[in-house]
């Protein structure tokens, strides 16, 4: 295979493609048109002084301009920086320093986001590298840097060299972050059209028959991916700028979706606005993301409804659509995490997280991944990169797993989260549905603290109307699961404690702990 033929160039085919490739904000956008922007973009970003090897932050909602800088920038050797647009000025900062971006490309405005504002509280000196903003939708915003107006669009510049290197970085995603802030994940031109043309095969897409809702926003892995798996098939992808559940149930409802991915929370209330007994008359796959409790009951309530979830796996590190569920499956396999991996050369395996063996089918352990879509690397981080591969190559992919057998594999947890209580790897989640299976309680969450020098789990449940008794909820898990598993004690809470993410609301089990210790030490300090 050719360089040219791993190439971000090379998705965007045109025998057999669908016209237009893009529909954003009513607006239909051609292949051929997309080319010319990507074109006019990679122009202007060298009239910027941008080449190879330079970073760009992109600070920006969904539209056509993100991804023909992210083109462009292929074109040009240089980096984009995918930029969350929930971030604020410490995470904006933290990222700007740490890849060096010497341009950013921002909003003007969007809704109640004041990109100014943000912006406003942080100190040049915090990020030495950046230079000046491009501001899209107006000429300048209120900064401590030089403004330029971003006008790629509509202003002739003179054409740009072209770089052909497909193993640069071209790509820099988030990971979900730690206290030291979140690190940053390099992808190349081959490791993202590699993956892109893998999922187009195996979801087996027909760019005659299948269009993308593009829901999920571009900054991060499980957006950009689905796009590009839908570019490189050459379907009609239609771009909402940023989630909203009525518009995305207009969308999908009236312009022939066959598919659409996003986090369960986004389906929830999707079909919140609508009482049609199967308001989705085209649907085929939907790719969803479990960060909520109660997904399962959710997915009994989608497939009813004509709404069909699909369990999947993927990270930044390798790439979001990693795997998937086939329509083959069960339905209680299918809704589950993980699946069968959509490339043929990518080899999943577990390892027994306590005595460092490879784990037998059945058996939970850390996933490892080797594959062609895992990343280059943590960006500036040589560190971090070595500590997170195996001596053969496998990435460390830090969640908990097992596999099934037959070539699919199920995700359960993360790393941290799992808990080994009794000497036994157990994943919150069996506790959880337990709890949320008893009279009085809503929702349920689940974490492992260390009490009188054991691993015991306590339980944080939200009530559904009368709070329920801990007594009578621990008398309950007695009857049905093993004694080790029984939660030592169970919290009434009204909500649990999120953080925002790029790809949903994710609960913060890491605050949960800390609140577990929090009252158990309250609870010995009273007894004194």
């Amino acid at each position: 295979m050719s360089a040219n033929a791993l190439s971000l160039q090379s998705l965007i085919r045109t025998e057999a493609a669908a016209d237009p490739a893009f529909v954003s904000d009513g607006t239909p956008i051609s292949r051929a048109k997309f080319a010319e922007k990507i074109e006019q973009t990679a122009a202007w970003l060298a009239a910027q002084g941008i080449g190879r090897g330079d970073v760009v932050a992109v600070w920006l909602v969904n539209r056509i301009e993100w991804l023909a800088l992210l083109f462009a920038a292929a074109r040009c050797g240089a980096i984009i920086a995918a930029v969350n647009t929930r971030y604020r000025s410490a995470e904006v900062a933290h990222l700007l320093k740490l890849s060096g971006a010497r341009l950013m490309v921002v909003e003007a405005a969007f809704r109640s986001a004041d990109f100014a504002a943000i912006l406003a509280d942080i100190a040049k000196d915090e990020v030495p590298a950046l230079q000046r903003l491009a501001v899209v939708g107006a000429d300048a915003i209120p900064a401590h840097w030089p403004c330029v107006r971003f006008d790629a669009f509509d202003t002739p510049y003179p054409p740009a060299p072209t770089q052909d290197d497909v193993d640069l970085p071209v790509l820099l995603y988030t990971t979900s972050g730690t206290t030291k802030g979140p690190k940053l994940v390099a992808h190349s031109q081959r490791t993202l059209a590699t993956h892109a043309s893998s999922v187009a095969r195996a979801l087996k897409l027909d760019p005659q028959r299948h269009a993308l809702l593009a829901m999920l926003p571009f900054c991060g892995t499980f957006g950009m991916t689905s796009l590009l798996g839908f570019v490189a098939a050459g379907a009609t992808v239609h771009v909402l700028d940023a989630f909203e559940a009525a518009p995305a149930l207009e969308v999908l409802s009236t312009r022939g979706i066959t598919h659409v991915f996003g986090s369960d929370e986004m389906f929830r209330r999707i079909l919140a606005l609508t009482d049609a007994p199967r308001p989705f008359p085209h649907l085929e796959v939907c790719g969803f993301a479990a960060f909520q409790p109660g997904w399962r009951e959710l997915a009994t309530e989608a497939e009813a409804r004509g709404l069909p979830l699909f369990g999947l796996y993927g990270s930044s590190e390798v790439q979001a659509l990693f795997s998937i569920a086939r329509a083959s499956d069960s339905f209680a396999d299918r809704i589950e995490g993980g699946g069968w991996p959509m490339s043929s050369e990518a080899t999943v395996r577990v390892r027994d997280t306590e005595t460092g063996e490879l784990a037998a089918p059945g058996v939970s352990g850390e996933i490892e991944i080797s594959a062609p879509s895992h990343f280059l690397g943590y960006f500036n981080n040589p560190d971090a990169t070595r500590d997170a591969f195996t001596a053969d190559g496998f990435f460390r992919t830090g969640d908990i797993g097992r596999l099934r057998g037959d070539g699919s594999f199920v995700y359960e947890t993360r790393a941290g989260d799992a808990m080994r209580l009794g000497g036994f790897l157990v994943a919150p989640g069996e506790i959880e549905d337990e709890l949320k299976s008893c009279i009085g309680v809503a929702d349920a969450q689940v974490v492992a603290v260390d009490l009188k020098g054991q691993a015991r789990c306590v339980a944080f449940v939200i009530p559904a109307k009368e709070p329920p008794m801990q007594e009578t909820l621990i008398a309950r898990l007695r009857e049905r699961l093993a004694g080790y598993k029984v939660p030592a004690r169970i919290y009434v809470v009204e909500a649990f404690p999120v953080t925002d993410s790029a790809n949903g609301v994710k609960i913060q089990r890491a605050r949960l702990r800390e609140m577990a210790m929090e009252r158990i030490a309250a609870e010995g300090l009273a007894q004194r």
